[in-house]
């Protein structure tokens, strides 16, 4: 059986992210457990302040053992207009914001009922703008077998790899940071995205 690679339905999922999933025979799980404080609702761009980290606001997070394709998102504290605008202010200048900016800011003028769906819509439409197949999603929990690399991790971040650094908006101020959300690589570099996705060396 080839190896699978289990990933978690995640917010602006991270560059590591998707360097797995540029490997193929990848399976998003939205059965598993939500975890708070994870990359499932949580997402790092770079500011001139340097990392910002933004979270999807969900109701009755502190629940144990939710599934996340059961949990639903909290509208009630206008996140979605403070990340859209946080996204705005740091990458405004960036070369691909204007090419990029309209497909992703559709996803914060309306709202979706469960963290899954938006989660899943950015996911299908970052793997259209990279060029990659969005990969098959069940939400039934799966049991990873030996072969499989589960990259289902209890933190925010997957394994740590080396990524091919690139040109940051404020790197005349701020040192390089690697394994941001994978917008921070698309507003940077555009179409080389795929390019530095794959020369990505993982530590997996």
């Amino acid at each position: 059986m080839n190896r699978r690679i289990l990933l978690p339905a995640a917010y602006l999922p991270s560059i590591s992210w998707f360097c797995a999933l540029e490997q193929g025979a990848c399976i998003i799980d939205t059965g598993e457990h939500f975890l708070k404080r994870s990359e499932r609702n949580r997402a790092r761009i770079m500011t001139s302040d340097g990392v910002m980290e933004l979270s999807a606001q969900v109701v009755r997070a502190n629940r144990p053992r939710q599934p996340m394709h059961a949990m639903r998102l909290d509208y009630s504290k206008r996140w979605q207009k403070q990340h859209w605008g946080a996204l705005m202010a740091a990458y405004k200048a960036s070369p691909y914001f204007d090419y990029y900016a309209p497909r992703l800011e559709r996803f914060y003028d309306r709202e979706y009922p469960s963290l899954v769906e938006f989660n899943l819509a950015l996911i299908a439409e970052l793997c259209a703008m990279l060029g990659l197949q969005m990969p098959p999603v069940t939400e039934q929990y799966i049991e990873a077998e030996a072969d499989d690399l589960d990259l289902r991790p209890k933190q925010k971040e997957g394994p740590a790899f080396v990524t091919e650094p690139y040109i940051q908006v404020f790197a005349d101020r701020q040192p390089y940071v690697g394994n941001l959300s994978v917008v921070d690589l698309l507003f940077n570099e555009g179409p080389a995205a795929l390019g530095v996705l794959r020369r990505c060396r993982p530590a997996w």
